[in-house]
């Protein structure tokens, strides 16, 4: 969540505040409602009309950019008119009062079951998990289980003998993970990033691994240039692990992304339940799931995964209702949708949604390719991302010059370096969802092919912000 300051100023003149409504915003007296415009940094002394505030906020909010251009976010930003309406039938619901509203609860418990089975845990019936608001909730709770089950095993050693817990991952991982190491006091061991190889290697994961290793996570679908990590690979590694030392170091899969893209158009991967090391898996719902923000998912495969003492149990709303969140209210609307969206589409029409967007990427990749102007690092072959950065003999513009160029046009394309090891590269990255289609990806080739002949004048690259030079969104 962004951090924001205070106002800079306590009252804005009178002149300006007379000027800031439109006389027709007042309905009944539009002269004398001109005075109503409340101080922008402090709450205003009385209230105003409801109509009145909407436009307020609507203008305000025309400013920022069109969503459905943002080509930064891996969020869903389309969805049926008929999955809104039932959104807003649900806004007013707590999902954590499931003894108030027990067929929301219900909605939630069909969805990690469909997930189990999707999955392919052993026994979906017996598989445990729960809604979130987003995967880096669920990356928190998956984290603290494999913690927790660690210091259960180390008693002897945690934390009086000295023991300190680590997590070993790629330094490509989404922020939450070194948000959960910092939080939770774990060690985090970063595999970095070599040559071309972009996200984690198993064998050095398995060699950062020790008795102290909580576990290792995988991610199914990089946020830097949407590559899948080797998950079987991963498991094979930490199989020999155990067989030379005995350490039995469990698998979880950050899907946040691919773990609803790959079940659908990556049939033949092996990368979830099947893999008894797998411990648990998360993903966003409101990613490749097709559901508005924000909600996530996280799932365990078998109950024995998921310690008993990090359930908290509580009757004052009603009833006995078990809960492991970070959060406590929240509201049931994206539960709904996602339940939805799972019915509406079924595993064919996952299929299909998946299979286009990929179809999608993909063919813009080659196609921006084709323009001589730039290198690609993946093609959106697994998740329909992917990363580009300019050609070796191009030396007048950089990817930031393209990315500011763009915008210019309405579009949302980051640039950003690579992190430890191959800060050396800056990329752009493009990535589809359901909702940008070949003609909306035909539109953003044409703004393109537009900019591209000032910057091919440019003399060298205009340079740019080094405090945003890392700056994305995932």
């Amino acid at each position: 969540m962004a951090l924001h300051k205070g106002g800079t100023r306590r009252e804005e003149t009178e002149e300006l505040r007379r000027l800031s409504l439109n006389p027709f915003y007042g309905e009944a007296n539009p002269l004398g409602d001109m005075t109503a415009a409340p101080p922008k940094h402090r709450l205003p002394d009385g209230p105003i009309p409801p109509s009145t505030a909407y436009q307020l906020v609507h203008d305000e909010l025309m400013l920022d950019g069109n969503s459905r251009l943002n080509l930064a976010t891996f969020v869903t930003t389309w969805m049926e008119p008929q999955a809104g309406v039932l959104m807003a039938d649900c806004r007013d619901k707590n999902m954590i009062d499931k003894d108030e509203y027990p067929r929301t609860a219900e909605l939630e418990r069909r969805c990690v079951a469909m997930l189990a089975d999707l999955w392919h845990a052993p026994d979906p019936a017996s598989a445990v998990g729960c809604s979130t608001t987003g995967s880096s909730e669920a990356c928190m709770l998956a984290g603290m289980a494999l913690k927790r089950r660690w210091s259960v095993r180390n008693a002897g050693r945690y934390p009086g003998a000295g023991a300190r817990p680590n997590l070993v991952m790629g330094v490509n991982v989404q922020v939450c993970w070194e948000k959960f190491c910092n939080f939770w006091e774990v060690e985090a061991r970063l595999v970095p990033m070599e040559g071309d190889r972009f996200h984690l290697d198993p064998q050095a994961a398995a060699d950062l691994c020790d008795e102290n290793t909580i576990g290792v996570v995988a991610v199914l679908g990089s946020t830097f240039d949407g590559s899948y990590e080797p998950v079987a690979e991963l498991c094979a590694a930490l199989d020999a692990v155990q067989e030379r030392t005995g350490l039995d170091i469990p698998v979880h899969v950050d899907g946040a992304s691919g773990a609803m893209v790959a079940p659908f158009v990556d049939e033949d991967l092996i990368w979830d339940f099947r893999l008894p090391r797998v411990s648990s898996i998360n993903t966003s719902g409101h990613k490749y799931g097709l559901v508005y923000p924000g909600v996530g998912w996280a799932l365990w495969r078998s109950p024995e995964e998921l310690p008993e003492d990090l359930v908290f149990r509580v009757n004052y709303l009603g009833g006995d209702m078990p809960t492991f969140a970070l959060n406590f209210s929240r509201p049931g609307a994206q539960v709904a949708a996602q339940y939805y969206t799972f019915v509406r589409l079924g595993r064919e029409g996952y299929r299909a949604v998946q299979q286009t967007t990929r179809d999608v990427a993909c063919g813009l990749a080659d196609r921006i390719e084709a323009l001589g102007d730039f290198q690609l690092l993946t093609r959106g072959d697994q998740l329909p991302v992917f990363a580009l950065t300019t050609a070796p003999d191009v030396t007048n513009f950089d990817v930031f010059d393209v990315s500011r160029r763009l915008r210019e046009n309405g579009w949302l394309v980051p640039a950003y370096t690579f992190p430890a090891n191959r800060e050396d590269l800056s990329v752009l990255r493009i990535v589809c969802r359901n909702g940008f289609s070949a003609d909306l990806a035909e539109l953003l080739l044409e703004d393109l092919r537009r900019v591209l002949p000032e910057l091919r004048r440019q003399t060298e690259p205009l340079g740019r912000d080094e405090s945003a030079a890392t700056a994305f969104h995932h």
